[in-house]
């Protein structure tokens, strides 16, 4: 009988915890008590990458001891230059660690070594002993280690898959016949970030040659007859130190631990420890994976009714619908008893539950029958280590409303309500496409009412018209997560929801612009519950997955329901936050009004004309063709230029254009937009290149693909401005993505001549702002001399040139402007002497000397920039001119990487927020005005600081000139704003 295969998985925690931290440095995950979990998120990931999809039989950890190594000894300089551990990752590895004991996982450990002379033992030890053995590392190092048995498992990271490499793999990787090798290559080519030496002048190509023909670097060292020229002289003088390098990036297999593999045995997690732990970090659903309680079925359970607050009715209290008397101007609806407000709680009669049985879920759940709600919520971080919440364990009482009675009887206690929650239920997430399933409503903590829709048209819209009253009725205030969609749905069946509006997800992305702002998520942060997901009632994406009118009405009842509930409590969460933090006054005034342009926006939709985008689709599939052919003259033969391997061979093996040519992790040349851009100046062939990227673009992301955009509806493309998505306070768009249109070459330019009016009486007219923040910039700083040439109508770039080439106005030539050009804009985002150098293609000494001559002509601005940093570090925060906050959590950081960046969005958050404040405020007054004169003409896009208007011909004076003031004094500031306005018969023209 065969012996099951022993797979043991060893994983250098350190290696893979800084391996998540720059996979997510540019969107890190934070959770609600401002922790970054972004490695523990991502070493979690890994790990469970491993267990499920290699499930070895054993599996250790091992970490770095934070003690000095033998290395040290050897070498005091080793690992001198590296820079400090970045916070967050000195912050995750004690919750590392704690992952893993909870995993029941054995760390290994050990003063005075590292984690791979730990898993170096140990696997040697380990294959000895019939074990198949993987070392789970991005590390090349561990490369010298890999013999039979024994290979490197390189995890799956940004989009590429798992590697295993075993001795084939490693020798083809450092072209090497030996894999002894790799530690002379080590020693040869040196580390600059543990600060192992090497020899200088040796990189991985030179050390290539020299094993190839030398085989060991103390086969070298006797050798140097053989070399030549500074080769010869580094080895000579560097020879000891080549040898040092080599001892230093040996892995050591003699560390004094014991290899018991019972010890390293798999075995099944902690669960109430690892649930605790993953409560804590808010990874819900890591949670659902690992530990796999939210499968558990749900338990019946009998009512537990609740008494309505002062003041108020439950709906279903009674034995007939009971209403209080009517408020005046109200009707009462037929057919119910004229009593008066109960004065005092009273528990609902048993009968209560009799009379709607047929409509009423029982309230639920719990594991005690005595089971009493607790309605006081507790700061998140008091809530860490509590059980989460669901639907199953919290008492509720969610209603179905299925007869014209139960809809007159909820219609009229809604319009009794000061606020009310309401959530739409649909056949898809596109609203313009999407059918009404269903609406629900929640005014009270715990209870909701479900009110189902027919799908023949005609019969949603009659049950729709009846709660007409409710969502016309400007008393009451309007909660909703993202409303716009819901009003979106409600304006195709004429209701216009009017009312102060309070949306969760604007609010959450108001005080925690960073974070996700999904309902799910907020409900498990601010609230410890754990809300139904969508895909337990219709499936998980694709073919298979039901719409949600397929799905049984009670389910439906209790998801529809609890979104209602849970995004009204939200609200009561979110609302003194926002007062707290000053932003009230930002959510009221901009963000909420802006919901309903938006709607109206989305619902409107633009024409698009397919015709000229079928020409533009046959000239790009000829230009192609063009700069193909091109492409291949210059290269001496035919290729595949999508592919960067056989591209990369062509630019610098067969052409020879850098000899300095990078190579990417897989050991293929880097050919990125970047290094294109750099070998322009070298060989014509990098232009053609980049030309036939941008063709292919074009024509695949935008010209090819707005046609399928079109809505068999109308014949138009709705866009969907995302309100919540920008940290700057900008709104972006999908579907189409209308902020990438490329704009810059003609090409580009030509996707906007698809944009047309939708009749003859329309015209296309196009408003943007001019240099608008260059004139916040001007403003905020104070700097005499930039207001005084916007406010004179100056060319604020040749004024630039002027004072940083010491040269009058007259006689600023075109090359100074483009230059200045490029600091006035990069200056805002913090641009540095090394990047203008690579964009102007001049020498670092110049452009450094271009900045200081700018600071020294706007000493203001230098001013603002130190003041807007300094203020950062105090609060860590930047916030806008009306209050928008755009927190700064490294700008205190020791890692200079992270603080630089955190420095560049501290002077540049204000700006770029503010711009984005300004036009919000400019399309709520210009939506407005339109409103109020009631104008045929219509605002149908937004695109950075651009509007674009469906005009209408008679109203093209009157639109012109108002939207002109508006935008320009939407926000009065000491420059004056201006805007350029430009009409024609598609966005092109206008433009």
């Amino acid at each position: 009988m065969t012996k099951p295969q022993k797979k043991l998985f060893l994983l250098d925690a350190l290696a893979l915890i800084y391996r998540a931290h720059f996979a997510f440095s540019k969107s890190p995950r934070i959770n609600s008590r401002g922790l970054n979990t972004s490695c523990v998120f991502g070493f979690t990931n890994a790990l469970l990458e491993i267990l499920q999809k290699e499930k070895p039989t054993h599996i250790g950890v091992a970490f770095d001891s934070s003690k000095k190594t033998f290395r040290h000894d050897t070498f005091v300089d080793y690992k001198a230059n590296r820079q400090a551990m970045p916070e967050d990752i000195s912050i995750a590895i004690p919750y590392v660690k704690r992952l893993v004991e909870a995993m029941n996982i054995p760390i290994l450990i050990l003063d005075g070594y590292e984690a791979d002379d730990i898993i170096g033992t140990l696997a040697k030890r380990a294959a000895r002993a019939d074990f198949e053995v993987f070392m789970m590392t991005p590390d090349k190092d561990y490369g010298q280690l890999v013999e039979d048995h024994i290979y490197v498992y390189r995890p799956a990271f940004m989009g590429k898959a798992a590697e295993k490499l075993g001795v084939k793999e490693v020798l083809d990787r450092w072209q090497i016949q030996e894999i002894s090798q790799v530690t002379d290559m080590l020693g040869l080519m040196g580390d600059s970030v543990d600060n192992i030496p090497g020899i200088p002048g040796v990189g991985e190509k030179t050390a290539q040659k020299l094993v190839a023909e030398f085989g060991t670097v103390e086969n070298l060292i006797a050798n140097t007859d053989k070399l030549k020229g500074k080769l010869k002289e580094n080895v000579v003088q560097f020879a000891q130190q080549g040898l040092l390098s080599k001892q230093l990036a040996t892995i050591h297999l003699d560390v004094p631990l014991d290899f018991n593999e019972n010890a390293l045995l798999y075995t099944d997690p902690d669960k109430p420890k690892l649930s605790a732990l993953l409560d804590e970090l808010e990874f819900r659903q890591l949670r659902r994976r690992l530990v796999g309680d939210d499968d558990a079925d749900p338990i019946p359970f009998p009512v537990v009714p609740r008494p309505a607050p002062k003041g108020q009715m439950n709906l279903f209290d009674e034995e007939t619908v009971l209403a209080p008397a009517a408020l005046p101007g109200t009707e009462k609806p037929s057919g119910t008893a004229d009593l008066p407000f109960i004065e005092e709680p009273q528990p609902a009669r048993d009968a209560s539950i009799a009379a709607f049985e047929k409509n009423a879920r029982p309230a639920v759940v719990g594991n005690t029958p005595d089971i009493q709600p607790d309605w006081t919520e507790t700061e998140p971080d008091e809530r860490k280590h509590e059980p989460r919440r669901t639907i199953y364990s919290v008492v509720h009482d969610y209603r179905l409303v299925d007869t014209p009675e139960l809809r007159e009887s909820l219609v009229y206690y809604l319009n009794q309500q000061e606020t009310i929650c309401f959530d739409s239920e649909t056949t898809s997430t596109d609203p313009v496409e999407a059918d009404l399933v269903g609406l629900s409503f929640a005014y009270r903590k715990g209870e909701a009412f479900y009110v189902p829709v027919p799908s023949d048209r005609e019969g949603a819209q009659a049950i729709v018209e009846e709660f007409r009253s409710v969502f016309e009725n400007p008393a009451i205030v309007k909660v909703g997560q993202n409303l716009k969609y819901d009003m979106l749905m409600l304006k195709k069946y004429g209701i216009e929801v009017q009312g102060k509006l309070f949306d969760t997800m604007v609010a959450h992305y108001l005080i925690e612009p960073e974070q996700r702002h999904n309902m799910d998520i907020m409900a498990m942060t601010y609230l410890n519950y754990d809300p139904v997901s969508i895909e337990t009632l219709i499936g998980k994406k694709g073919p298979k997955q039901l719409s949600m009118r397929d799905v049984d009405v009670q389910k439906v009842v209790e998801y529809a329901g609890e979104d209602a509930d849970i995004t009204l409590q939200l609200k009561d969460i979110f609302m003194p936050m926002l007062e707290k933090n000053q932003l009230n006054k930002l959510f009221d005034e901009v963000e909420m009004p802006l919901v309903r342009v938006l709607s109206e926006m989305e619902l409107g939709g633009v024409k698009v004309d397919e015709n000229a985008l079928n020409e533009l689709s046959a000239t790009l599939e000829t230009d192609m063709r063009q700069v193909q052919s091109e492409i291949f003259e210059l290269a001496g033969g035919p290729f595949n230029i999508g592919s960067p391997k056989q591209l990369g061979e062509v630019l610098f093996d067969k052409l020879k254009l850098d000899n300095k040519a990078k190579k990417t992790k897989t050991g293929q040349y880097a050919t990125g937009e970047e290094v294109l851009t750099e070998l322009e100046a070298d060989h014509e062939i990098a232009r053609k290149i980049l030309d036939y990227r941008e063709l292919v673009k074009l024509k695949n992301t935008y010209v090819d693909a707005l046609p399928l955009l079109i809505s068999p509806r109308d014949g138009r493309i709705h866009t969907s401005f995302n309100q919540a998505v920008a940290a700057t306070g900008r709104l972006s768009s999908t579907n189409p993505n209308l902020q990438n249109i490329p704009i810059r070459t003609p090409r580009g330019r030509e996707i906007r001549k698809a944009f047309v009016p939708h009749s003859d009486e329309f015209l296309i007219m196009s408003a943007d702002y001019s240099q608008i923040e260059l004139r916040i910039m001007a403003a905020f700083s104070g700097d005499q001399t930039m207001l005084d040439a916007f406010n004179n109508g100056i060319d604020i770039h040749m004024q630039t040139a002027s004072k940083v080439f010491k040269v009058p106005l007259d006689q600023v030539d075109s090359d100074m402007r483009r230059k200045a050009k490029m600091v006035n804009f990069g200056i805002i985002y913090g641009i540095s002497a090394f990047g203008l150098a690579r964009r102007l293609r001049i020498p670092r000494k110049e452009a450094s000397e271009i900045i200081q001559e700018y600071f020294a002509g706007f000493p203001a601005i230098k001013q603002y920039m130190d003041k807007s940093i300094e203020k950062a570090r105090e609060c860590e925060y930047a916030e806008t001119i009306l209050g928008r906050r755009r927190y700064l959590r490294d700008i205190n950081s020791r890692n200079m990487t992270d603080r630089s960046f955190a420095e560049r969005n501290a002077i540049n958050a204000p700006i770029q927020g503010s711009a984005a404040d300004m036009i919000k405020i400019a399309m709520i007054k210009i939506d407005e005005f339109i409103r109020e004169n009631r104008l045929k003409s219509r605002m149908i896009l937004t695109v950075h600081d651009e509007l674009v208007f469906d005009a209408h011909k008679d109203e093209l004076d009157l639109l012109r000139e108002n939207v002109a003031h508006l935008m320009a004094n939407a926000i009065p500031l000491a420059v004056k704003m201006e805007t350029g306005i430009g009409v024609g018969v598609n966005w092109l023209d206008a433009h």
